[in-house]
């Protein structure tokens, strides 16, 4: 399953993709078959655990979605654990200081740059080990490694976290970061949007990619305009019970029933 996302957006394209929560391997088909880019398999706030994650990258495989990995925490075994699946990018959430960018990207990286324990002879993600050659002299630079940004602190510290070697993208989130300014609920407010931008300067200054989630005031017609190389705009959650709320809705409204 060939990545090529990152040298796509490097090259100017911009890309989608989607949050992966229910962790249904069908539902995981039937996205990635409708042509996203990339699919979010969801560790830090949906249910699935490793296995369930090797399931629908199977579910996946053939098709051109890349699979990403955000993990629970900036945890050396877990992205190791989804690296080692079939990951070929790893979303770390809250990531605050250089060092923690620092600490993410040695997950990710074998010796000499990094920590990454090396098990290619027998991992998923070397073909269990069919692939192993290939694998360990693509994947260092093939790999994604997004650092989420959702704190004052990780705000301050953006530029330092883009200029660390081996951090690819900056991902603002937008719900963690209103909720830290004590503005919970309010992903629009003024001093998110001022908050967000300053991201935006430090990625840019640093040469690095820039990924965002749609708000109600910027909508993904503003992101594709401001530059954002990658836009998870949807979930799988969400299409399907808004989906089933719009049934519901023109239902009751043609019937009067509740």
């Amino acid at each position: 399953m060939a990545n090529n996302l990152k040298s796509r957006m490097h090259n100017g394209e911009q890309l989608l993709g989607f949050w992966l929560e229910l962790f249904s391997p069908m539902a995981a088909e039937v996205m990635a078959e409708a042509g996203y880019n990339c699919a979010m398999l969801d560790m830090e706030h949906g249910p699935g655990g490793f296995l369930d994650c090797i399931s629908v990258m199977q579910a996946m495989k053939g098709t051109d979605c890349v699979p990403l990995v955000r993990v629970p925490w900036n945890d050396h075994v877990a992205i190791k654990r989804s690296l080692d699946a079939g990951a070929r990018g790893i979303m770390v959430p809250s990531v605050d200081s250089a060092e923690q960018a620092h600490q993410a990207v040695a997950a990710c990286r074998y010796a000499p740059g990094g920590r990454r324990g090396n098990a290619a002879s027998i991992i998923r993600a070397s073909g269990y080990g069919v692939n192993a050659a290939e694998y360990l002299n693509t994947i260092q630079d093939e790999l994604l490694v997004i650092c989420q940004i959702e704190t004052r602190k990780a705000v301050e510290s953006a530029a330092a976290i883009a200029d660390v070697e081996g951090v690819d993208m900056l991902f603002v989130g937008p719900s963690d970061l209103s909720t830290e300014m004590g503005l919970i609920g309010q992903v629009d407010h003024p001093q998110v949007h001022e908050a967000i931008a300053k991201v935006e300067a430090a990625a840019k200054s640093a040469g690095k990619l820039i990924g965002h989630i749609p708000t109600p005031k910027r909508p993904v017609k503003l992101l594709v305009e401001s530059g954002a190389s990658l836009i998870l705009t949807d979930a799988d959650v969400a299409l399907l019970r808004n989906g089933a709320r719009n049934s519901i809705e023109a239902f009751r409204s043609l019937t009067g029933t509740k």
